[in-house]
């Protein structure tokens, strides 16, 4: 199985994005994941995912999950440290969806 860092190689850059707004069912965003060190990794893991499935579905999420590779086991034996991950288990385990918003970088 692919490494987190294998997985992330695959993925398409995400450097012109400033970050994700994440909408649930209310008009200010649930959750914003910024493009800044510590978060791009799940910038463009949710980017993706989320791309392909038209926003963050239960699939998207299953698919999310995978691509996190180790990070997912390491998130669910801490719940907590991975707050990314963790978002991920509840969208499948409530049947969420959210919306997606890229806000691109500003020259």
């Amino acid at each position: 199985m692919p490494s987190f860092a294998e997985n992330l190689a695959q993925l398409p850059s995400v450097d012109g994005l400033q970050a994700l707004e994440l909408y649930g069912d209310g008009y200010e965003p649930e959750a914003v994941i910024e493009n800044v060190p510590g978060s791009q990794g799940s910038l463009a893991v949710y980017y993706h995912v989320a791309v392909q499935h038209g926003g963050l579905t239960p699939k998207a999420a299953q698919e999310a999950l995978e691509l996190f590779a180790e990070h997912t086991e390491d998130a669910r034996a801490n719940p907590g440290a991975h707050p990314n991950i963790d978002r991920l288990f509840r969208i499948i385990d409530e049947d969420l969806f959210y919306s997606v918003k890229a806000i691109p970088k500003t020259a």
